[in-house]
């Protein structure tokens, strides 16, 4: 290919990937693009848009623009980290040393580049949240990126600008820039292209010496992911396909924030999405959106609350309704309600696990007895850095080494570590009879770190007849949790060290996630 550095950086490489479509050059007015299918006419409109150029497409192969993509993105990485270095010295160079906090403004055109450009960098880059900390003193302002739940440096300023970066991001979110004294929350929305945006709930936290820090969650409107994509055990993914198209019933999601609950949760609802239903969701924000789907985000502000939410819904002739959190007790007894008359109901819990999350409602005051009849299955999970598969490499573990880890796999569980063990040699051993483990490289894809990406880890309770007579008698955790696991339920640990027999991370990782 005849390609310009220049006009491959004209579109997002969120765009660029998603359509596999290679801006090659640009002639006077005229963009010449690279597609596997110059008929496809959706792209080029969009790219018409975006450049307010005319769109001139050309045949290649797929793999040539795949690899292409792949060269340029990495490229194109690079060269934003150097940018984003060029951006700040002009603006230092705009500045005297001894300039005051103060006489920097925030509407200054160099630093409103710099705050855009960080924020890009982040969506590129597939950063989940931006870190602004600030300083007393000569010390210098601090931006770190949360990238795959680790973080990690991204640029440094001098303390002069710091004021001027936290009113610049106030002034983006419609926050007061003159309250420094309590926390605020707002969002930014960005508009890439003519269908997509990103967003960014913003949130400010007053710290020592009257200063400010900022943190700031990115939140791509992004398409959801197929339910055979998510990456559930295969026994797993049958079961859920099964309950999600039960008539009415309650489904719960449970894990902290960061977890790829909503992820999961939309891929479901994509997975039951057909013009035979009718679903509504309610959500803060709305994170992905889906057609088929009437979608809601609700503001407590004007007291549009969840529970408001789903008592509207439930005028609306519903089949489906989903709730982006189970918050407090009204909510929860409204969406119990509404699974035991007729409709099917699908919520997230911020619990630790499927059996504590049965407690934590029962805890609230929830009828046992409905409860238990209303409840299908409990999905519990979590994020786990995946090995680089560039670099990983492959060792055969020691003997004391797998009995660790079998005693870890039955810590606090009915099974027999003899039993466990025989299983694992019919599953995992290599042509030896042996185990083949593996341990994180480090590579230029990767960034030297050995990991590249998460994946999930899963932990599914299912509501069977054992388990609802536990519920009504009010069991503690250990017991449903006891039951489960002799019905077949593998708990987050046990799926977290499958995860590092089959070879894709260490028991490490799992450990951080995983009591």
């Amino acid at each position: 290919f005849r390609i310009d550095p220049q006009t491959f950086g004209l579109v997002s490489i969120r765009f660029i990937e998603k359509y596999s479509i290679l801006p090659l050059y640009r002639a006077n007015n005229t963009l010449v693009v690279a597609m596997e299918n110059p008929l496809v006419w959706e792209p080029l409109n969009e790219l018409r848009v975006i450049t307010s150029l005319n769109v001139v497409p050309v045949l290649a192969s797929r793999d040539a623009i795949l690899r292409v993509i792949k060269e340029l993105s990495r490229a194109n990485e690079i060269t934003g980290k150097q940018k984003i270095g060029d951006l700040a010295r002009t603006m230092n160079m705009d500045v005297v040393d001894d300039a005051p906090e103060d006489s920097i403004a925030e509407t200054d055109n160099t630093l409103v580049g710099v705050v855009n450009k960080m924020i890009l960098d982040a969506y590129n880059q597939g950063v989940s949240d931006i870190h602004l900390e600030t300083y007393p003193g000569k010390r210098n302002t601090l931006v770190r990126f949360r990238k795959d739940g680790v973080m990690k440096k991204y640029f440094e300023f001098l303390p002069k600008f710091r004021s001027a970066l936290v009113s610049r991001i106030k002034i983006m979110a419609r926050l007061d820039i003159s309250e420094k004294r309590r926390p605020q929350d707002g969002k930014i929305e960005i508009k890439l292209s003519a269908d997509d945006k990103l967003e960014l709930r913003v949130a400010t936290v007053p710290t020592a010496h009257g200063l400010e820090d900022v943190v700031m969650r990115v939140l791509a409107c992004a398409q959801p992911v197929a339910l055979d994509k998510v990456g559930l055990p295969a026994n797993v993914l049958e079961r859920i396909k099964v309950l999600a198209q039960k008539p009415y019933g309650l489904f719960l999601l449970c894990g902290p924030t960061g977890s790829g609950k909503t992820t999961t949760l939309h891929s479901v609802l994509s997975f039951i999405n057909s013009p035979e239903r009718k679903i509504w969701t309610a959500e803060d924000p709305i994170e992905i959106t889906q057609d088929g789907l009437r979608q809601v985000q609700v503001n407590a502000n004007i007291g549009w609350t969840f529970a408001a939410a789903m008592r509207s819904f439930l005028r609306a002739d519903p089949d489906v309704i989903m709730v982006g959190e189970m918050r407090d007790i009204e909510t929860a007894q409204i969406a119990i309600q509404a699974s035991l008359t007729g409709h099917m109901v699908f919520s997230t819990l911020h619990t630790n696990s499927a059996a504590e999350s049965m407690v934590r409602l029962l805890d609230l005051g929830m009828d046992p007895f409905n409860f238990s009849d209303a409840l299908v299955g409990i999905l519990a999970q979590r994020l786990t850095r995946r090995y680089c598969k560039s670099c990983k490499t492959s060792y055969i573990p020691s003997r004391d080494e797998l009995l660790s880890l079998v005693e870890e796999y039955c810590a606090g569980t009915p099974l027999d570590s003899a039993a466990v063990m025989q299983a694992w040699h019919q599953t995992y051993r290599n042509q030896d009879g042996g185990f083949t483990l593996y341990a994180a490289g480090g590579c230029e894809l990767c960034e030297g770190t050995g990991y590249k990406g998460r994946m999930g880890v899963y932990e599914f309770l299912e509501a069977t007849p054992p388990i609802k007579s536990l519920i009504q008698h009010q069991a503690s955790v250990v017991e449903l949790q006891a039951t489960a696991i002799k019905q077949g339920m593998r708990t987050l640990k046990q799926s977290g060290i499958e995860l590092v027999l089959q070879g894709h991370t260490n028991i490490e990782q799992i450990r951080s996630v995983c009591n």
